[in-house]
């Protein structure tokens, strides 16, 4: 076990460099190198494109355990076996103090290692498997795998607390540390955002998946339109639903109502609405609701998830998840009285400045592991 003010050797390892995961690790990863601690990184080399690309070799020269990139399908394949041995040979080479999986895969990876008694091994979910429903096929398989692995876990580190809930109700109390670190932000983000001048009245910022809900926010601004409420759209994002839901806007006649506008950085994206909409069916820690409550950018948000967590008591800007009609109804309240949700905005940049920041963050991280290594 290292001393207490001896400097880790900590070995992230993430499946898709994309999207709230993705800046989780590199925020946690990086301010780890900068208070001292030696760290390296594995990621799925099949998806995040040119921009995972830029992004790890940006931080490359902090990481002196280095980046490494491997093939790691999101679903089992039959590659797996193959991948975790490699996988298991680069932690023989890098000896690592800790061990952190990030989302299911990665977590499934660096648990199905032997106990050691110089490493710990470090879970953070962020949603991943907990997200499947227990009486659906793959939530059963998916838990099963959990309970299998549960006490393979030295340490549970959770970035909401409705995250930890779900798995000690869904999948049992372990027996090793259970903490949680909210995610955060740097003090830069907190810089306002004034909306360009061709910002639409509603916009939506994040990735194109089933899971983020994008569909059901087309529908609710058909909804709007057909009450005689010509909402207009800004879709900043890209993924796997992108020509589905580009279909889906002119089957409902909204093409001019609707611009898609691809990937941008959350804080460009932010200025070209008035309202940001955050339509998930499920999400545990998001990172572009603390983003845009840091920016004091007016917002709505589904009621679903570690969301609420991050709003505290302004409640009435939350909506039934999954109702697009709810949402409809949400966008129209904030759009008839802007000031009020303009002052919700404020209120909840302040809650924001109180609890979320990137350096709690980071040394809440390193405390857990600390705490993990003198419980065993």
């Amino acid at each position: 076990m290292p001393a207490p003010d001896q400097p880790l050797r900590i070995l992230h390892a993430v499946r898709a460099p994309v999207g709230g995961i993705f800046r989780h690790v590199l925020d946690i990863a990086g301010g780890q190198a900068e208070r001292g601690h030696q760290v390296g990184i594995v990621a799925d080399s099949l998806t995040g494109g040119e921009r995972a690309q830029a992004a790890l070799e940006e931080i490359a020269p902090r990481m002196k355990l280095g980046v490494h990139r491997l093939a790691i399908h999101r679903e089992p394949w039959p590659t797996d076996v193959l991948v975790w041995l490699r996988f298991q040979r680069l932690i023989r080479r890098l000896r690592p103090d800790v061990l952190h999986g990030h989302g299911a895969k990665a977590g499934a990876f660096i648990r199905l290692r032997g106990a050691s008694k110089d490493t710990i091994r470090v879970y953070t979910p962020h949603g991943g498997s907990l997200h499947y429903p227990p009486n659906t096929v793959k939530g059963q398989i998916y838990s099963r795998l959990e309970r299998t692995l549960i006490n393979n876990t030295d340490l549970f580190l959770f970035e909401s607390v409705f995250a930890r809930d779900t798995l000690l109700r869904t999948i049992g109390t372990p027996n090793g540390l259970v903490r949680c670190v909210f995610n955060g932000v740097t003090a830069n983000e907190f810089d306002p955002i004034t909306p360009a001048q061709d910002a639409t009245d509603v916009v939506y910022v994040g990735e194109f998946r089933h899971i983020k809900g994008t569909d059901l926010l087309i529908d609710a601004v058909a909804r709007l339109h057909a009450d005689g409420k010509p909402v207009t759209l800004t879709l900043a994002g890209d993924g796997e639903e992108t020509e589905a839901l580009k279909a889906q806007v002119a089957r409902l006649g909204l093409a001019e109502a609707v611009r898609f506008i691809g990937h941008v950085k959350p804080r460009h994206g932010f200025s070209k609405g008035r309202l940001l909409v955050v339509p998930s069916r499920g999400d545990s820690m998001p990172y572009v609701v603390i983003e845009a409550g840091a920016a004091g950018v007016p917002m709505v948000a589904a009621k679903i998830g570690g969301i609420p967590e991050i709003f505290g008591t302004q409640t009435e800007a939350l909506f039934a998840p999954g109702i697009a009609g709810a949402m409809a109804d949400a966008i129209e309240i904030a759009m008839e009285n802007p000031e009020a949700a303009r002052e919700r905005a404020r209120s909840l940049r302040e809650r924001i400045f109180l609890h979320f920041s990137q350096k709690a963050m980071v040394e809440g991280v390193l405390a857990a592991y600390r705490e993990a290594f003198a419980q065993r």
